[in-house]
């Protein structure tokens, strides 16, 4: 790592919250003594450092004290214990239409702004028509930003921030409002810095955009540091994190037994269907006790099934959706040409997917048992089971193809 632009050291950030509100002095003054709080560790023994033209990312769910590190950053709090050190001038945009008086116009606010970042006014009347421009208001920089749509709000905020050229800038999850035109060019915008140099300290709730544009991400659980590392490193403890978390959840609610159960339980029709799928099991062969597999390992999908009477020509089927319900795949074992005739008593079918080209997602299988001919269907199981794929890398996207580039200069082409 190269010269340090921003330094956490240690920092814990606390909040007392109070059990009673007093509506007056009075009543404060009285009951001071009194008063009984808990304290609410925000943030707790968190410790990095961001290297200077390094654009550093922070994933964590709400809740998780991404924008109390934010602030404790950009000097707006101060740590209860530890310290920050920040190497050249901040700009921050930590929320909506944060410094702008509403009473003042687009022009005296983007004065004001700059002003309050540094910039003298002489440099603000050469940036000006700059930023009106990047921040597309046009007529209504001189309206009051009372008036102003959310959306007008953070395209003045960003367009300020950006302008005065910082040696850190901090974006707080304001990237999410705006159309897709304005959006695309903060990007543009950001990728000008990581060209110049400059140091970005990003928050997104998009792990995608940390994947495409950030070099490290921290991942934030409950105030606590739970790891730092490359994207798709920081990506893939964020979600793995969600995933044991809800795992425990559910564990707690369904008891111990729970925890040990590999297959899912499916209950019987209760019309007397000559044959019905009792459970599916889905494994993923060789990664270990992982709950998620990546981008071209193999995955394992078990039917489990009971006849009561012998069944010919039966059909396994298999869907893939994605969590938006669309279908991503389907197949039977009618189309890879086998034959099955289902005796009476219990059975398997096993489907083998050899390398899953899918990148990051939740996808869910239905599955189902049907006739050969004539189409009747013996049992249809929506949503029986899902699985996680996580991708390690910086790629982007839905698939994961093979690629290589070969690249020339002129002379050789």
């Amino acid at each position: 790592m190269g010269n340090v632009a921003v330094e956490v050291d240690h920092v814990s950030k606390r909040f007392r919250v109070f059990d009673e509100r007093y509506s007056s002095l009075k009543e404060r003054i009285v009951h001071f003594q009194k008063s009984r709080h808990e304290d609410f560790w925000a943030l707790d023994d968190v410790a990095f450092d961001i290297a200077e033209g390094e654009t550093f990312g922070i994933l964590g769910r709400n809740g998780s004290g991404k924008s109390t590190l934010l602030k404790c950053i950009s000097g707006i709090l101060q740590p209860t214990t530890g310290e920050v050190r920040v190497r050249g001038q901040l700009a921050a945009l930590l929320e909506l239409g944060a410094g702008f008086q509403p009473e003042l116009s687009g022009r005296e606010n983007i004065y004001m702004n700059a002003s309050l970042l540094g910039l003298s006014t002489k440099d603000v009347e050469k940036r000006f028509d700059e930023i009106v421009d990047f921040a597309e208001l046009g007529e209504h920089i001189d309206k009051q930003v009372k008036f102003y749509s959310s959306g007008m709000y953070v395209r003045l905020g960003f367009a300020v921030a950006v302008n005065v050229e910082p040696d850190v800038l901090v974006v707080d999850e304001v990237l999410a409002v705006g159309d897709e035109n304005f959006q695309r060019k903060c990007l543009d915008r950001i990728k000008e810095f990581q060209s110049e140099g400059r140091t970005i300290l990003f928050v997104t709730h998009a792990p995608d955009l940390v994947r495409a544009i950030c070099d490290r991400a921290v991942v934030l659980s409950d105030g606590k540091m739970i790891g730092e590392g490359p994207p798709g490193e920081a990506i893939r403890l964020f979600r793995e994190h969600l995933l044991e978390s809800a795992a425990a959840t559910n564990r707690a609610a369904a008891g111990p037994a729970a925890a040990k159960a590999e297959r899912i339980e499916l209950a019987p029709p209760t019309d007397g269907r000559p044959v019905h799928i009792t459970a599916i099991e889905i494994d993923h062969p060789g990664t270990g006790t992982r709950h998620y597999i990546e981008p071209g390992e193999p995955l394992r999908v078990r039917v489990l099934y009971k006849a009561t009477a012998l069944v010919e020509d039966v059909v396994f089927a298999i869907e893939v959706h994605n969590v938006n319900g669309i279908l991503i795949f389907a197949s039977d074992t009618q189309i890879m040409a086998q034959h099955f005739d289902a005796l009476p008593g219990e059975g398997v079918a096993d489907f083998l997917f050899e390398g899953i080209p899918l990148l990051d997602g939740t996808f869910t299988l239905n599955v189902g048992i049907r006739s050969a001919r004539g189409g009747t269907v013996y049992d249809w199981r929506e949503q029986a089971g899902q699985f996680e794929v996580m991708n390690p890398g910086q790629t982007t996207g839905v698939v994961a193809l093979a690629l290589h580039a070969d690249l020339k200069d002129p002379s050789t082409a």
